[in-house]
């Protein structure tokens, strides 16, 4: 008699299971749905013309369909994170193709994470003393918005991303966590050189951005725009560490899966900094691309030609990087990479 073959049960995937979400989970979602509301409550009222928050003498109200338009696309960004919410605590959402959760989910953690990083450590800088931007040449430039909106905004994206990122944390490792145990001396040796390459040209176009935040952190005004070069203040200089901080991550995180170096790392961690590494570089030059394009029309604040460079070889790297971590967790699945 022939015995059908086996796989040993530490070999096999754990098949998902749906029951009813925890009350741990259903706190988590009702805490992101609940930070989704003032941020949504905010864009709405501005659509329908209310200056809510919006001083007199702002260029927002200057430019009434440009801002329509972006006030609608952040409105469907923000629902989507409900939805999101929803998928990673209902039954059905551990029937979703990974293909329509993975990229919008790397893209709200991409947002978000420079987000979560940046206001906390700015406003700690600020209250250690650090210096306020100075006001412009010729007098000071009215705001584009009230002070509070940027509390209110902030503090709701920042809950936003610590529920979501919990509930993606804890999803994850009842549909997918089998593929990230272990460490990284337990990996088999890469199958393909493409994952190799990919990492060493991310590696390679981010020294030029490295660079350049390192420069403009530490001072200089080179290839920034003259509206930036005169607001910088202790926000500027904390925000552009953290932009090589995020290089560094992305760049790490994407090294140690294509080469396999660090032995003694958990594999969850080169998975952890490839993920928040290249979703904060990649998605937020792609942010800021888009905020480009949608320049209000002060030419001082137009970004420039380098500035642009930066942004789009951000994207580039953001998208190399990824594809290191999907090419590495096919493999682990045992698909063609």
């Amino acid at each position: 008699m022939i015995r059908p073959l086996t796989v040993p049960p530490s070999a096999a995937a754990p098949r998902p299971v749906s029951p009813a979400p925890s009350r741990a989970r259903r706190a988590l979602r009702f805490l992101a749905m609940a930070a989704c509301a003032p941020y949504l409550a905010l864009k709405v009222a501005w659509i329908g013309g209310s200056h809510l928050g919006i001083p007199e003498g702002s260029p927002l109200l200057d430019h009434r369909a440009p801002m329509l338009f972006a006030n609608a696309l952040t409105v469907l960004m923000d629902a989507a994170v409900i939805v999101l919410v929803l998928l990673l605590t209902r039954p059905w959402g551990l029937r979703t193709p990974a293909r329509l959760l993975v990229p919008p989910m790397w893209a709200a953690s991409g947002l978000l994470v420079p987000i979560m990083a940046g206001f906390p450590l700015t406003q700690l800088v600020g209250a250690l003393g650090g210096a306020d931007s100075p006001a412009p040449r010729g007098g000071s430039a009215e705001p584009f918005l009230d002070a509070w909106v940027f509390g209110v905004v902030y503090v709701g994206f920042i809950v936003q991303g610590v529920a979501l990122g919990s509930l993606f944390v804890l999803y994850t490792r009842d549909r997918w966590g089998h593929l990230w145990r272990g460490r990284v001396r337990d990996l088999p040796r890469a199958r393909r050189l493409g994952g190799r390459a990919t990492a060493v040209t991310a590696a390679a176009l981010a020294l030029l951005p490295a660079a350049l935040h390192l420069l403009w952190a530490t001072g200089s005004a080179t290839g920034l725009n003259a509206g930036r070069v005169e607001e910088r203040g202790s926000d500027f200089y904390v925000l552009e560490y953290l932009n090589v901080l995020y290089l560094a991550m992305a760049v790490a995180g994407a090294l140690i899966l294509a080469f396999r170096w660090g032995p003694g790392l958990p594999v969850r961690v080169p998975l952890a900094l490839a993920w928040l590494g290249s979703g904060a570089v990649g998605c937020w030059g792609g942010w800021l691309v888009f905020g480009s394009l949608m320049s209000l029309g002060d030419v001082t604040k137009q970004p420039t030609a380098v500035m642009l460079l930066t942004y789009a070889v951000h994207m580039i790297i953001g998208t190399l990087v990824a594809a290191v971590g999907v090419r590495f967790l096919k493999e682990r699945a045992g698909s063609p990479a």
